[in-house]
């Protein structure tokens, strides 16, 4: 049982940044650094949207186009944390921001993973 809190959302004007942190607690079984995360968000009246995912060695897969050279996943094994740095923010990137997590690789990216946080919000402003 693996349970993620995030931190780090607020509210920032447009080209500023933010670190979004997800802190990973395992009740039983592996210890966090035998899964993968990631991070998926979601706007106000649109679809869930899978962002990246990383692997339990730092392998990284990022997801939408838009965010690309923007955004950055990274995790601290020692910490059991996994960030995600947004750098260059638009008024788009404004949704909740959900950390993952699951011990399969793929299931992150197909939206199958078996943790979710509760979610931060990043509301950037024009």
């Amino acid at each position: 049982q693996v349970q993620l809190v995030e931190s780090g959302g607020g509210k920032v004007q447009a080209g500023g940044s933010l670190r979004l942190s997800c802190a990973a607690s395992v009740a039983s079984g592996p210890t966090f650094s035998n899964y993968a995360a990631g991070w998926f968000r979601q706007a106000p009246g649109k679809e869930r949207e899978f962002v990246a995912r990383i692997s339990r060695n730092g392998g990284v897969l990022m997801n939408v186009d838009s965010v690309k050279g923007r955004f950055t996943i990274s995790r601290d094994n020692a910490k059991n944390t996994v960030y995600l740095q947004m750098d260059d923010l638009k008024p788009e990137d404004t949704a909740v921001y959900y950390c993952v997590a699951d011990a399969y690789f793929d299931d992150i990216s197909a939206g199958r993973a078996d943790y979710w946080g509760q979610g931060t919000q990043v509301t950037v402003s024009s």
